[in-house]
């Protein structure tokens, strides 16, 4: 990994992702390079002070890094509103890496994921970290997801070549669907039967999951199913808790019209409710 960009606001939400970051930049031996973008719908004496005050901060915060951390830092800021400022930004720059704060929690929490995050996941082409967790150090335990398809298994062959998490415990899920329990007459099915059908069901599933893992060497990783009890974001978060995990791999499938539309709900619910780390990965290969 050659560079990590840091979208940062100078928020406390922004202070944890820019730690996160530069342990990152640590392991990685990645340059960071620091971004903030300015509103410029506002008068232009309003955007002249801000941009004056942000490069100052910038270059302070980058001297900082560089000389208590040992980060080789660069610095960018770009004039528009935050989500077409990242994604320019990213096009630009191609980082590896893109590193954002946790959204915001309140009530308006799904307007935010819907016109800044889950737009940037949608828009660019690089992996991207929505740091929700403390970054006291590196990651303990990554549990990956994957459907099985051939969009999960690029992604996850492109989170094996990042060597994020070297050291991390890995897990890998997937949530299977068991539709004959959800049809109509599943209530008459006898508890027994039913458990029986599951058991097969977990089987198989665990079956195509190794078989899919085996072609994604170098990625070694436990091998967890889970049925789809309730809907997939909430078992996947579960299983995430259970485990203990403190980084989430998801994946942004592909970057047709439709796509870039509508971002899948299994990982839009994630983002908006998970509270350790989400990495969301491309399809696209750079």
């Amino acid at each position: 990994m050659q560079r990590i960009m840091l979208a940062t606001d100078f928020s406390e939400r922004s202070d944890r992702a820019l730690r996160r970051a530069v342990l990152l930049a640590h392991q990685t031996g990645a340059v960071l390079d620091l971004l903030h973008v300015v509103d410029d719908d506002r008068p232009r004496r309003i955007v002249d002070h801000e941009l004056a005050d942000t490069r100052l901060l910038l270059r302070d915060l980058a001297q900082s890094l560089q000389d208590v951390d040992g980060i080789r830092c660069e610095t960018s800021v770009t004039l528009a509103d935050p989500f077409s400022g990242i994604v320019k930004a990213a096009a630009e720059r191609g980082p590896d890496l893109l590193v954002l704060g946790p959204h915001r929690r309140q009530v308006l929490r799904d307007a935010f994921i819907g016109t800044t995050a889950e737009r940037t996941i949608r828009s660019v082409d690089c992996p991207v970290l929505m740091v929700n967790g403390p970054p006291v150090g590196p990651w303990r335990h990554v549990l990956l997801t994957t459907d099985l398809s051939d969009a999960s298994r690029m992604a996850l062959s492109r989170f094996a070549r990042l060597d994020l998490a070297a050291s991390a415990r890995c897990s890998i899920l997937h949530v299977f669907e068991a539709t004959v329990l959800r049809l109509a007459m599943a209530g008459t099915v006898a508890g027994a039967d039913r458990e029986s059908f599951l058991s097969g069901q977990r089987n198989t599933s665990r079956r195509e999951l190794a078989e899919f893992l085996e072609g994604l060497s170098p990625l070694q990783a436990d091998l967890h199913v889970r049925h789809d009890e309730s809907d997939c974001a909430t078992e996947v978060l579960t299983a995430a808790r259970e485990f203990n995990a403190d980084l989430l791999v998801v994946t942004a499938h592909g970057k047709s019209a439709l796509a870039r539309m509508v971002l899948g709900s299994v990982t839009s619910d994630i983002l908006k409710s998970a509270e350790i780390d989400v990495l969301t990965l491309p399809v696209k290969q750079k």
